[in-house]
C-alpha cells in the first residue's frame, strides 16, 4: 500500500500495526499471507486497470464538475416520484448522521431500540394512514412491493382453488406493470392487464391490482369493486399514495386486502430514482405472510416494554427454499426519514400540505380548462391528465423553460405537483398553455366528493403530536440515537456483512441537490453527470470482477441474485433448453440463494459441504450427473459462507460447464477478492455485487442496498432492461426495480470508494481484511475453535468460531455470548448462522489493530467467566452471561440480586469505563413477542412501569 492518501484513512491499521500482526502470525508481508491463503490458480496476476487514487480534495472537486453536467429542471413528471422538502432537521441529524447510517439490521434488539422504536413509528403511521392491520417496516420501491403483494395473495389463495390468473389494472404506473409481469413469469402467473371496471373475476383469478390515485391521477372509490372480487374469491391489492390518504377515503375501509405504494414524498429526496421506503400493509389474517421485515413489541427480562424484529423476518432465511420471499434488505434509513417527516409535521402538518397541493391542482386544472385545454373528467388529489390541442408545442416550450411534464404516447400530457410547488411555478405553468394568470377558485368538477374524503382519525399515537418544534425533533433523533450502536461507536463484527468504514467524503455528495433532485424518468440530456456516472461505474465494476456488462438496477443483493438468475433463465429459454430449472446450491449458501431461485422458476437441489468446509465434490458430481438434462446454474458463494477459499473451484466450475449449467456466484465475500482475483477469472457466469458491503455504501440499519450484477458477454442480451428510460442495453422489459438504475443516488458511494482506493487501495484493503481476520484467528483460537479454515490454515477475511462446546460443558449458548458482548460496548458477530451454535466473525479491512484487540480482549474475558461457570465460582443459571446485557437501571438500582458484583456486570474490562454504551433495555423475550404480535405503537401506559 503506498503511504498517505485515502487509504491510509480507509484501512485501519498502519504499516506498524500491520508490521505487528504479520509478526504475530510469523508472516514477513502481506504478499506472504495472500500466498498462503487464495489458490494460486486463481490469483491476479497484475494490478486492475483503474484510474490512480484520488485525493479526497481532488475526489470532491472532480466529482463537483460531473455533478455540474446535470441540469436540475422543475419536475411535474410524478408516476410515484415527488419532489420534497427534507426537513433540514431531519437530514443532518438522520440522513447525513452516521449513528443512524452505519448501524446493522437491528437483529440484536438491546443495542437498536432507537431505530426500532422509529420503524415501529413507520410502521404505525402506515397503518393509520392505509385504515390496515399490520404494516412491515419497509420494503425497496413500489413496483417491488407490488409484485410481492401479487406473490402473496397467489399463495394465500383459498385451499379449494389453484387460480394463476391476476387482473392487473392498466392505471397502474408503467413501471410497476413490467416489474410484476418480470415476476409473474417464471412462477406461471398470468397476468390480464386491462381496465379495472372491466375485471372479469372468475374461478381462475386469484387477484385484482389496482391504483388509487392512478396513473391519470384519478380517484375511485372502488369499495363495490373490492366487494365483488371478495364475493368471487378474490382477493384484492391496492397501490396508493401515503399524502393523498390524509385527505381520503384509506383503501383499508374500502376493503382492500393488501395496500402498497411509497413513501418517498415524506421527505425523501428523489435522488434519480432512490433509494426510497416502499410500504406494504395488510389485514390481520395475513399478518404471518408479510413480506420483510417487521418489529414488534415483547417485553424484556425485567417484564419492560421492548422492540424487536418478529418471526417472519428471521424465518426468510431459515426456510431457505420454502421462504415466501427472497428479501434481506429493506430501506430502513428511508423509512426513518419518513417516519420523522410525519412526526415533524403531525397530522395537522401533512393535511395542511395535501390540502395546499389539492387546492393548487384544482385552480391549475381551472385555469387550463379556461384557456380550452381538455382536462380528464374526475375527481384527482394532485395529478392532472390533459389533452392539449398541439401537444409538440407545449412540449417545446416547456423544455425551452426548463419545465419536465409527462408525455402520453397518445399526446396527452400529466401534470403532478408536489409540496415544493409555488404560486410563480402555477404562473410559469400557465403560461405554457397560453393562460396569463391561475384562477383563483378551484374546478369543483375535480374537488374529492364527500363519499371519498376521510374521515376517521389518523396519526393519533403521542408520537405524532409531540415533536412539532426543532428542539424537541432534534432532542428525539438524538434520544433514539444514543440507545443504538453503530460504527460510530465500536467495531461491528458481523460475518458475511462486511461492516467497513462509510467514509464521509464518500456520503457528503448524495446530498448535494444537483443529484439529489433529479426525477429518475427525467430526459437524459438533463442527467449527463449522472450518466457519466453510472458509465464509468459500470466499466470500473467490469474491471474489478472480469465481466463484460453490469446493470446497476437491482437494488438490494438479493434482487440482485434474483436478476442474475432471470438472465440464466432467459439464457436457456433463448437456447430451446426450457427444462433446465434445476439450481444446484450448496448447504452453506445464504438463505437467500434458495428463495430467489424458487422465485426464478427454479428447482432447488442441496449439495452437502465436508467438514472442511469446501462443496462435497463427490455429492456435486453425482447430483450434476443425476440432473444434467434439466441443470440451470450452481449458486456457489466464494470464497465460501464458512470463510474458507476452497481449492477445487475451478473444477467446480468447469463440471457445471461440462453439463450445460452456468455458474452463479453470490459476491457476499468478494470483500476477499477484489485486487486479489475475480468472479469471471475463476470461470463464474454471472455474479451480483453487494455495494452495501464491498463497495462501502452503508448498511442504514437495515438497508439502502445496491445488488447490481456483472455477466459474461453471452447473459449480456438478458440483463433487466426498463420501460420509460431504457438503460444502455435499449430494453425496454425485464425490469427487476422501479427505477432505471435501481437506488442511482448511493451510486455515487462506490464510485467514490473505487476512485479514492485507486488500484494500489483497493488491492491492500482486501489484502488487511485478510489480515485482519486471521489476526482475530490466531489470538482467539486458543480459547474459541475455529470451525473451517483453509488448507494451509489459513481463513478468508472472516471466520466461524464454535461455541457448541460451551452448551455442553457449561450451559453457555452463542447468544449468551453474543448479549454480553453489549455489555463490552460491541455489537455481536454474526449469530448461529452458517451453522447452529456458532458466531462468525469479520472485521473488515476499516479496523485497527488496538480495535481488534479491544474485540478480542472482551472475547477472551468472556471465555475467563465461562471457565468461572465450569469452575463453580460463578452460579450456572445466574451469571453475567446468562443475565446479559446489563442495564443503567438495573446496575444503579438500590437492590442487586446476583451473586456476582455489578462492577463485573457494567464494567468487565478496564477500557469500558471509558467509553460506557449501556443497552437501553435487558434480554428481550423473542418467543414471547412472537406469540403476541403487535406492529404499532403501543398506548403510553405499557411504558408505565
Amino acid at each position: 500500500m503506498s503511504g498517505g492518501g485515502f487509504a491510509a484513512h480507509h484501512i485501519g491499521p498502519g504499516p506498524d500495526e500491520q508490521a505487528s500482526m504479520l509478526a504475530a502470525l510469523g508472516l514477513s508481508s502481506l504478499d506472504q499471507l495472500i500466498a498462503e491463503t487464495v489458490p494460486e490458480n486463481i490469483r491476479l496476476a497484475q494490478a486492475l486497470p483503474l484510474p490512480p487514487a484520488q485525493t479526497e480534495a481532488e475526489f470532491l472537486h472532480h466529482l463537483n464538475t460531473i455533478a455540474s453536467q446535470n441540469r436540475i429542471c422543475k419536475n411535474y413528471i410524478g408516476m410515484g416520484y415527488y419532489d420534497s422538502f427534507t426537513p433540514p432537521v431531519i437530514q443532518r441529524n438522520l440522513f447525513e448522521n452516521p449513528s443512524w447510517y452505519t448501524p446493522y439490521t437491528p437483529y440484536q434488539a438491546e443495542i437498536a431500540q432507537g431505530r426500532l422504536e422509529s420503524l415501529m413509528n413507520f410502521q404505525t403511521m402506515v397503518i393509520d394512514l392505509t385504515g390496515m392491520d399490520v404494516a412491515n417496516a419497509s420494503l425497496l420501491d413500489e413496483a417491488t412491493a407490488a409484485a410481492e403483494a401479487m406473490t402473496l395473495l397467489h399463495r394465500t389463495q383459498p385451499k379449494r382453488r389453484n387460480a394463476h390468473k391476476c387482473w392487473v389494472s392498466d392505471r397502474l404506473y408503467p413501471q410497476v406493470i413490467d416489474v410484476l409481469q418480470t415476476r409473474a413469469a417464471p412462477l406461471d402467473i398470468e397476468l390480464v392487464i386491462g381496465p379495472a371496471s372491466q375485471a372479469q373475476l372468475d374461478e381462475t383469478y386469484f387477484g385484482l391490482l389496482l391504483q388509487i390515485p392512478d396513473d391519470h391521477g384519478t380517484l375511485a372509490d372502488v369499495t363495490d369493486l373490492i366487494d365483488r372480487a371478495h364475493t368471487a374469491g378474490v382477493r384484492v391489492a391496492v397501490g396508493t399514495d401515503l399524502l393523498a390518504l390524509t385527505l381520503l377515503k384509506p383503501p383499508g375501509e374500502m376493503g382492500a386486502d393488501i395496500v402498497y405504494g411509497s413513501a418517498q414524498r415524506f421527505g425523501v429526496p428523489l435522488g434519480y430514482g432512490g433509494p426510497h421506503a416502499a410500504f406494504f400493509a395488510a389485514r390481520d389474517d395475513l399478518k404471518r405472510e408479510l413480506p420483510g421485515r417487521m418489529v414488534g413489541v415483547s417485553v424484556d427480562r425485567h417484564g419492560h416494554t421492548a422492540y424487536r424484529l418478529a418471526l417472519q423476518t428471521r424465518e426468510q432465511h431459515i426456510r431457505r427454499e420454502k421462504a415466501t420471499s427472497n428479501i434481506c434488505t429493506a430501506q430502513a434509513l428511508l423509512a426513518n426519514m419518513a417516519a420523522m417527516y410525519a412526526i415533524f409535521h403531525g397530522p395537522n402538518g401533512l393535511r395542511a400540505i395535501a390540502e395546499t397541493i389539492h387546492q393548487q391542482t384544482l385552480r391549475l386544472a381551472a385555469t387550463l380548462q379556461q384557456n380550452g385545454i381538455a382536462v380528464a373528467a374526475g375527481p384527482v388529489f394532485d395529478t392532472l391528465h390533459l389533452t392539449p390541442a398541439n401537444p409538440a408545442k407545449i412540449r417545446s416550450a416547456a423544455t425551452a423553460a426548463g419545465i419536465n411534464l409527462r408525455y402520453f404516447n397518445d399526446g396527452a400530457i400529466g401534470i403532478s405537483l408536489d409540496e415544493t410547488t409555488t404560486e410563480s411555478d402555477l404562473q410559469e405553468l400557465a403560461r405554457l398553455f397560453g393562460a396569463d394568470a391561475i384562477a383563483a377558485a378551484p374546478d369543483a368538477a375535480l374537488t374529492i366528493p364527500p363519499a371519498l374524503q376521510r374521515q376517521s382519525d389518523f396519526l393519533t399515537h403521542p408520537v405524532f403530536r409531540s415533536h412539532h418544534s426543532e428542539t424537541e425533533m432534534m432532542r428525539y433523533l438524538k434520544q433514539l440515537e444514543r440507545k443504538d450502536i453503530g460504527l460510530d461507536v465500536s467495531m461491528i463484527p458481523l460475518g458475511s456483512c462486511t461492516m467497513k468504514l462509510n467514509a464521509a467524503a464518500e456520503m457528503m455528495p448524495v446530498s448535494w441537490p444537483a443529484f439529489s433532485r433529479l426525477h429518475p424518468f427525467a430526459p437524459l440530456d438533463q442527467t449527463a453527470g449522472y450518466q457519466h456516472i453510472i458509465g464509468e461505474l459500470e466499466r470500473h465494476l467490469c474491471t474489478v470482477t472480469g465481466f463484460d456488462a453490469v446493470s446497476l438496477q437491482p437494488n438490494a443483493g438479493a434482487q440482485g441474485e434474483y436478476a442474475g438468475l432471470l438472465a440464466i433463465r432467459a439464457y436457456h429459454l433463448a437456447n430451446g433448453d426450457s427444462q433446465r430449472r434445476v439450481a444446484l446450491i450448496p448447504s452453506s449458501a445464504h438463505g437467500t440463494n434458495p428463495a430467489s431461485a424458487v422465485m426464478a422458476g427454479m428447482q432447488v437441489v442441496v449439495v452437502k459441504c465436508t467438514d472442511e468446509g469446501d462443496i462435497d465434490w463427490d455429492d456435486l458430481k453425482t447430483k450434476t450427473e443425476t440432473h444434467a438434462n434439466e441443470l440451470a446454474a450452481l449458486m456457489v458463494t466464494y470464497p465460501s459462507t464458512f470463510g474458507v477459499f476452497d481449492e477445487n473451484i475451478r473444477e467446480v466450475v468447469d463440471l457445471i460447464h461440462q453439463h450445460g449449467g452456468q455458474v452463479y456466484m453470490d459476491g457476499a465475500n468478494l470483500n476477499a477478492q477484489v485486487g486479489l482475483t475475480a468472479p469471471a477469472l475463476i470461470g463464474a457466469d454471472v455474479c451480483h455485487l453487494n455495494l452495501h458491503k464491498t463497495f462501502a455504501i452503508p448498511h442504514g440499519g437495515g438497508g439502502p442496498g445496491m445488488g447490481p450484477i456483472g455477466v459474461k458477454a453471452h447473459l449480456a442480451p438478458y440483463l433487466p432492461g426498463h420501460p420509460v428510460i431504457p438503460p444502455g442495453n435499449g430494453r425496454t422489459d425485464g425490469s427487476v426495480s422501479a427505477a432505471p438504475w435501481g437506488s442511482a443516488s448511493i451510486l455515487l458511494i462506490s464510485y467514490a470508494y473505487i476512485r479514492l482506493l485507486g488500484p494500489d487501495g483497493i488491492r491492500a484493503a482486501t489484502q488487511v481484511a485478510i489480515l485482519n481476520a486471521n489476526y482475530i484467528q490466531h489470538r482467539l483460537e486458543p480459547y474459541f475453535p475455529v470451525h473451517y479454515r483453509g488448507r494451509r490454515g489459513r481463513v478468508a477475511h472472516e471466520l466461524i468460531f464454535d461455541l457448541r462446546p460451551f452448551k455442553e460443558s457449561a450451559g453457555i449458548t452463542e447468544t449468551d455470548v453474543a448479549k454480553r458482548l453489549m455489555d463490552f460496548g460491541f455489537h455481536a458477530p454474526t449469530v448461529s448462522w452458517p451453522i447452529s451454535g456458532t458466531l462468525m466473525v469479520e472485521p473488515t479491512e476499516s479496523e485497527s489493530q488496538a480495535e481488534l484487540d479491544r474485540f478480542c480482549d472482551a472475547m477472551i474475558a468472556i471465555h475467563g467467566e465461562i471457565q468461572a461457570i465450569l469452575a463453580g465460582q460463578l452460579d450456572r443459571t445466574d451469571n453475567p452471561l446468562t443475565q446479559a446485557p446489563h442495564t443503567a437501571a438495573e446496575v444503579s438500582a438500590n437492590e442487586w440480586h446476583h451473586p456476582y458484583s455489578r462492577e463485573q456486570a457494567a464494567y468487565p474490562l478496564p477500557y469500558v469505563r471509558a467509553n460506557k454504551i449501556w443497552p437501553a433495555v435487558g434480554r428481550v423475550d423473542n418467543t414471547y413477542g412472537d406469540r403476541h404480535l403487535v406492529c404499532s405503537c403501543p398506548p403510553l401506559s405499557d411504558y408505565a412501569s
